[in-house]
């Protein structure tokens, strides 16, 4: 079980990659670019949207949010492209610094966000 989970996370950090390099990629459009910037932006971010110290729900983002990201970017970019950006993932590649710390700080503004609004509904 434990050899298969880790499988599935190798496979799953591929085709993150693949998400980057989609990203990247000349034929694809603005708007699904965005998608794809939100999808990398999550993915990369070292601080989860649910705590991971949370039973159950903490896991739940990661086992879930990022692979139905990934499932929809298979859907919205082209085949053809998906096959090629695919291809060069496989020959090694990782997700720039920049996108980890977008994603620290866009997760980091939801929770300031919501504390906000929690601290101004008690008043």
């Amino acid at each position: 079980m434990i050899e298969n989970i880790k499988s599935r996370a190798k496979e799953l950090k591929k085709q993150i990659i693949t998400v980057y390099l989609a990203y990247m990629h000349k034929d694809v459009k603005w708007y699904k670019k965005a998608f794809l910037l939100l999808i990398l932006v999550y993915a990369a971010s070292p601080i989860d949207l649910i705590p991971d110290f949370i039973p159950v729900l903490g896991l739940l983002d990661d086992i879930v949010l990022i692979p139905l990201g990934v499932i929809i970017a298979i859907k919205i970019i082209p085949q053809s492209v998906w096959e090629e950006c695919k291809a060069n993932s496989e020959n090694g590649f990782s997700i720039e610094n920049k996108y980890k710390k977008m994603g620290a700080t866009m997760i980091a503004l939801i929770w300031i966000a919501a504390l906000v609004l929690l601290i101004n509904g008690f008043k």
